[in-house]
C-alpha cells in the first residue's frame, strides 16, 4: 500500500472550510489528483483515508477531509458532525483491518505549529501499547503537540474552539 505524509513546514491554516487548496498535498490527495498510486479507502463523499507515511505503529493511518479545513485549531463547534464522522471512519478503518482491541488505540491531531501539513488530519494508531519511543513522542499521552479526539470534541462542545 502506498502511503503519503508531508514534510513541509506551511504556515498556511486558515483556509475557508469550503475550498480547496491547489497547493495542498492532502487536498490534491483527497481529490484523487495526486498522481499517485495511494490506496484510498472512502467513507464516503466527506472523507478520505490512506496509510501514514512514517508510521508509528503496526496501522498508522489519516483520515483527512475532501474540503480543506486548516488545522484542529480552525475548528469550531458547527465541526463537530466532522469531527465525530472522521472518528467514526478511523474506528471502520481498524476494524476492516481486523484490528480486534480497540481499547488500544491512539486518535488525534497535531496541534499547530507542529503540524507537518496545514490540511487537519487524524492520526489513527493501533495497537497503541506497541508505539516506539519516537511515536510516543509525537502521538503519546505526554505529548504537548498532541491532542485526542475526545479533547477536541469535549473543547468544540464546551469552549467552541480548540485552545
Amino acid at each position: 500500500m502506498a502511503t503519503y505524509e508531508s514534510t513541509d513546514n506551511e504556515a498556511k491554516d486558515t483556509t475557508s472550510p469550503n475550498e480547496n487548496d491547489k497547493t495542498c498535498c492532502f487536498c490534491n490527495i483527497a481529490k484523487e489528483q495526486s498522481g499517485s498510486d495511494t490506496e484510498m479507502q472512502l467513507f464516503d463523499d466527506e472523507l478520505v483515508c490512506f496509510r501514514d507515511l512514517k508510521p508509528g505503529a503496526r496501522h498508522h493511518y489519516l483520515v483527512v477531509p475532501r474540503t480543506h479545513v486548516g488545522n484542529c485549531k480552525s475548528l469550531r463547534k458547527e465541526h463537530i458532525p466532522l469531527v465525530e464522522k472522521m472518528e467514526e471512519m478511523g474506528r471502520s478503518v481498524l476494524q476492516k483491518k481486523k484490528v480486534t482491541d480497540l481499547d488500544d488505540i491512539r486518535m488525534g491531531f497535531h496541534m499547530p505549529p507542529f503540524s507537518s501539513v496545514p490540511h487537519l488530519h487524524l492520526h489513527v494508531i493501533a495497537p497503541a501499547s506497541q508505539m516506539s519511543i519516537r511515536s510516543l513522542r509525537h502521538y503519546g499521552p505526554q505529548s504537548y503537540w498532541f491532542i485526542t479526539v475526545d479533547k477536541v470534541l469535549q473543547q468544540l462542545r464546551t469552549q467552541n474552539q480548540v485552545k
